[in-house]
């Protein structure tokens, strides 16, 4: 239909001809055309950046911008309608119960994602495009299996994270080239909502995923003003909250907010990912080892020093700073461990709001009641703008500080392997949400255990017990896991599960991890959509 675009996939195709309009394809084009030559040199500088660091570059604060950080009177564009007040967000896929069950399950925002929580099957990301659309013209209400959803008088607020800028969608390319991930997401949403949420009183509004330099957020802001300019709306309509759940995006939080400023609505702690990147980045410093993922909680010192750091510069440019994730799920069937499971939700919610924040997340509607009620009480405004956090000094070390009190154990290692395997099978199979152990897990947790197996063999760590991790261990204990990964993950199927066996037993023995597991599995999701064999990059 448009010159130069092609849809290399025929699934979902009712809900491609609602969403992959001949417009909102022109609009792509237009983004592609326009930006993807700044995207691709931004990720050849990721890899620069990498090479520097391994050869023992120190990561700190970016000297040429210290006038950004010095000056005091710029600040960030006040809140936009609609997100003054973000005490509680719940965050999930896009799927159409999901949707429905999050805009009315009483929190202030849902976060709708295409990213760490999809698949990114095509009929995925494109069916959740028709599901947002359907949804913000109160449209999307549905039976099935004897129960209506139905959208109530006031729902949560919508917010929708796009893929990061290291993904393509391979399924649509723009002169035999495939687009961005990010722009696929955010054009497809953008052409066809902006207006319609405008007039109902909210606006487009984003998360933005996995950045690592200022500079992406510029490139962002880039596409904010070239999108806003060509649908017809003012500047600063958009609105957008950065995750930090990078270390390179650490050191740049004051640059990225200034680079977004007009369209900036915050930062938030993006605190699994920030885990994984802390040890994939810092891959060839062994003094950077990790003990048992458990034992990396938020009150361990880097992980404290990035908190107090984001709540500061947040406050300081007068923008919301959003806590982390309770991933946490009722457990129903046994009262004594669901309330030590909600204790430690209610601990972890504390913490956030004394400390500062202005919201926090969760992962389930039933957890809602418990994070409204710990906000309630000690967050009497729509935010904390006002706890300035002028107390906080955080150097370049702190973020840095690899000092974590713990042990590499043998039911560490097997906690990972369960989680890596389970979740990386469910997601070639289309799910990227799981429950796992009473926790809802996404791709950042199994991205956590990958890099952590591998660090372990890399570096020869020993167990508690003193047994030395290798390969052929680390080989060994996977064999003995991968049978029970069925009754793990039901619906797992065999294929997807030895694809991920071999995946696994493969990264350990890599010199660096990859960058992102989802990057190099994807072509098996492009592969089963019917994408043409050039643009399926090699998956080991």
């Amino acid at each position: 239909m448009v010159n130069g675009v092609e849809v290399q996939s025929k699934v979902a195709q009712q809900a491609q001809e609602k969403a992959l309009t001949e417009d909102a394809l022109q609009f792509l084009a237009a983004l592609h055309r326009t930006f993807e030559s700044t995207r691709q040199s931004l990720l050849v500088a990721r890899e620069d950046a990498q090479r520097r660091w391994d050869s023992g570059a120190p990561f700190d604060f970016p000297p040429e911008t210290a006038h950004v950080r010095a000056e005091p009177s710029w600040h960030c564009a006040p809140p936009a309608p609609g997100l003054e007040d973000r005490r509680v967000e719940i965050t999930g896929p896009t799927d159409r119960k999901m949707v429905v069950n999050a805009l009315n399950s009483g929190a202030k925002t849902f976060m709708a994602d295409f990213e760490d929580s999809s698949s990114p099957t095509f009929a995925n990301m494109v069916n959740g495009q028709v599901n947002l659309y359907d949804a913000i013209r109160r449209q999307i209400d549905f039976e099935t299996g004897g129960k209506s959803y139905k959208l109530t008088d006031k729902p949560a607020v919508l917010i929708v994270r796009p893929r990061g800028w290291h993904l393509d969608e391979p399924r649509v390319t723009v002169d035999n080239a495939p687009v961005s991930g990010s722009l696929f997401d955010f054009a497809i949403y953008f052409y066809h909502n902006a207006k319609e949420l405008v007039k109902r009183g909210t606006g487009p509004y984003f998360y933005l995923p996995k950045m690592e330099h200022y500079l992406e957020a510029r490139l962002w802001n880039d596409v904010f003003n070239f999108s806003q300019s060509y649908i017809g709306i003012p500047h600063g309509t958009i609105r957008a909250t950065v995750l930090i759940e990078t270390l390179p995006a650490a050191f740049h939080m004051e640059e990225i907010l200034f680079e977004l400023r007009t369209h900036s609505s915050g930062l938030n702690c993006g605190r699994w990912d920030y885990i994984f990147s802390f040890i994939k980045k810092r891959r060839a410093d062994r003094v950077a080892i990790l003990p048992d993922r458990k034992d990396v909680s938020m009150t361990v010192p880097f992980m404290d020093a990035y908190v107090r750091l984001l709540i500061q510069t947040c406050h300081k440019r007068k923008v919301a700073a959003m806590g982390g994730m309770a991933a946490q799920i009722p457990i129903k069937d046994d009262p004594k461990a669901n309330e030590e499971v909600m204790e430690k939700v209610r601990q972890d919610k504390l913490r956030e709001v004394t400390a500062g924040h202005d919201g926090t997340w969760i992962a389930h509607p039933l957890i809602n009641k418990i994070a409204m009620e710990i906000f309630n009480k000690h967050m009497l405004g729509p935010n904390q703008y006002h706890i300035r956090r002028e107390d906080v000094k955080v150097a370049a070390a702190d973020l840095l500080n690899p000092k974590v009190p713990g042990k590499i154990t043998e039911d560490g290692v097997r906690s990972n392997i369960s989680c890596s395997l389970a979740y990386t099978a469910s997601w070639i199979g289309g799910n990227g949400c799981i429950p796992l152990n009473y926790l809802m897990e996404d791709a950042a947790t199994a991205e956590i255990t990958r890099v952590q197996l591998w660090q372990w063999v890399k570096y020869g760590c020993r167990l508690d017990t003193g047994e030395l991790i290798t390969a052929a261990y680390v080989d060994k204990v996977i064999d003995q896991v991968a049978p029970g990964i069925k009754k793990t993950a039901p619906g797992v199927k065999d294929d997807n599960l030895k694809i991920t066996v071999d995946y696994l037993k493969s990264q350990i023995r890599k010199e660096w991890p990859s960058e992102f597991l989802t990057s190099d599995l994807m072509p098996h999701l492009a592969i089963a959509d019917g994408a043409e064999p050039k643009w399926q990059k090699s998956a080991l």
